[in-house]
């Protein structure tokens, strides 16, 4: 292996033990509200047509009775000077539905016919100076209020300047406005019915059946997440439901192979729980011999033992770690200042790196060189990114006596930050690994790799506040840039100093 591996014991989120939630009826759901609703609008809209409809209904009636009342009247005014017996008066005003027969002519006026007692009359119109809004009013209020009123209508005959006049009750006129108003409510309320009826199947076909299909996939999918079969299928054309339905396929899609990732991750998890526990067994075992490699006089073995000691410390304090990827984060850094040559030696012996193996490990680093910091996680993430490097080059052809191994170490301060970089001459990264860079099992350059080394060593970076990147190089080969900056001092620290 060559990362360390953390795994996540966590698992998708229990289903809903209540199941989905049913798909409301037809005519509860969504069509079943704007049936409703276009109902509604439609009669609203006859609603506004219906006031001048039926003011130009009551002009149109009152229109009427003038001009039969002005037939009989020019019969009538035919006969001067005779007057006309009351019998004969009678049946005019019954013929015409009046009570009072009046004609205005040169500039006089005659009572034609009328009944024995003169009514009270309660309403005047004159239709020849009626406006539309006054015509919708005088309708209103005779459709509401109307009944046993007498009213005095009068108007021009024709293009004459005689004008008709007669007084009678607006029983007659409010009885046929309500049958005509009756007439148009039942109308209104058929066309509503059908418009309803016709918004209702297309909005039905094009719209609620689409998204009942979406919102079926979405409960099948949710059911059992990890079932390919599950995954909605939608189709190519250009409506809005069918660019929701492709973003819906690319969505579960991509939430299967989370899950699947998941899954890797919990069965990665499980299996490194048991090595681990093992291990730590193993490691504590061998720390107790390794500690005897001090008592033996040979210098060689004295110079080795102290190195072999920390490392089998620094596996022993890995294995109760080991589990910490995915479940919680990277402890916070203990910070102190370090001399960053020796940390780079110890990695160079640690991955026993030497001239005779043919390959080249380059410190180009001021003997000098402090950096704040956590030696042991920066350890991690410079071994990590040479181990990288070491094994590229191990995979180079090893007959090529001509090919150069190197792995390169440079490391400045500027101000108070220091610059790390970590170059190589290797074969470079594939560009599926640059684009998955720090991305847990999906980063990895060669193959059997998990590219945990890179999400581990930028976690550790991030956590001194310090940054990591790849840098473009015009040559073969990889090479990464950390940036670490050292802490800032607080006013209460720099006045306690001082």
């Amino acid at each position: 292996m060559d990362d360390e591996v953390h795994t996540s014991g966590r698992s998708g989120a229990a289903p809903d033990s209540a199941g989905p939630e049913p798909m409301p009826r037809l005519f509860r759901g969504l069509s079943g509200r704007l049936l409703w609703l276009t109902v509604i609008f439609v009669m609203m809209a006859e609603v506004l047509i219906f006031v001048p409809t039926i003011a130009t209904m009551r002009m149109n009636w009152l229109r009427d009775r003038l001009d039969t009342a002005a037939a009989a009247g020019i019969v009538i005014d035919g006969l001067q000077p005779a007057e006309l017996p009351r019998a004969v008066q009678d049946d005019t005003l019954l013929a015409t539905g009046t009570k009072v027969l009046a004609l205005r002519k040169d500039g006089t006026s005659r009572l034609l016919a009328a009944t024995d007692t003169q009514p009270q009359v309660d309403e005047v119109f004159d239709l020849s100076k009626t406006s539309m809004l006054g015509s919708m009013r005088d309708a209103l209020d005779t459709l509401v209020f109307g009944g046993g009123r007498i009213i005095r209508v009068y108007g021009p005959i024709g293009e004459s300047d005689m004008i008709i006049e007669l007084v009678m009750t607006d029983d007659a006129l409010r009885k046929d406005m309500l049958k005509y108003s009756k007439m148009m409510f039942l109308i209104s309320l058929l066309i509503s019915l059908i418009t309803a009826v016709l918004i209702f199947l297309a909005i039905n076909r094009m719209m609620i059946m689409p998204i009942r299909r979406l919102t079926k996939s979405m409960q099948l999918f949710s059911e059992h997440p990890e079932d390919p079969g599950r995954v909605f299928e939608g189709d190519r054309s250009r409506g809005e439901l069918a660019v929701a339905g492709r973003h819906l396929t690319a969505m579960q899609v991509q939430l299967q192979r989370t899950l699947k990732q998941q899954k890797n991750l919990v069965d990665l998890g499980l299996a490194v729980s048991k090595i681990n526990h093992d291990m730590r067994n193993i490691l504590a075992s061998a720390q107790l011999m390794s500690d005897r490699l001090t008592d033996v006089e040979d210098p060689m073995v004295r110079s080795f033992a102290p190195k072999l000691l920390r490392t089998i410390d620094r596996a022993v304090g890995y294995t109760s770690e080991v589990l910490a990827y995915g479940q919680a984060s990277e402890a916070a850094p203990r910070r102190r200042r370090i001399r960053f040559e020796a940390l780079s030696q110890e990695v160079r012996d640690m991955l026993g790196i030497d001239a005779e193996g043919g390959i080249e490990f380059i410190e180009q680093i001021a003997a000098d060189l402090e950096v704040d910091c956590d030696s042991e996680q920066l350890f991690r993430v410079i071994h990590n990114l040479c181990r990288n490097a070491h094994q590229a080059l191990i995979n180079l052809d090893p007959e090529d006596t001509a090919v150069v191994r190197r792995i390169t170490v440079t490391a400045h301060r500027v101000g108070s930050v220091v610059s790390i970089t970590i170059d190589d001459t290797g074969p470079g990264m594939p560009r599926k690994a640059r684009e998955n860079l720090f991305s847990a099992f999906r980063g990895s350059a060669r193959s059997g790799g998990t590219g945990l080394g890179l999400v581990i060593a930028r976690e550790l970076v991030l956590a001194h506040g310090g940054t990591i990147a790849l840098v473009e190089k015009p040559g073969p080969g990889t090479q990464f840039r950390i940036e670490i900056p050292d802490r800032p001092v607080s006013l209460e620290d720099y006045r306690a100093r001082a």
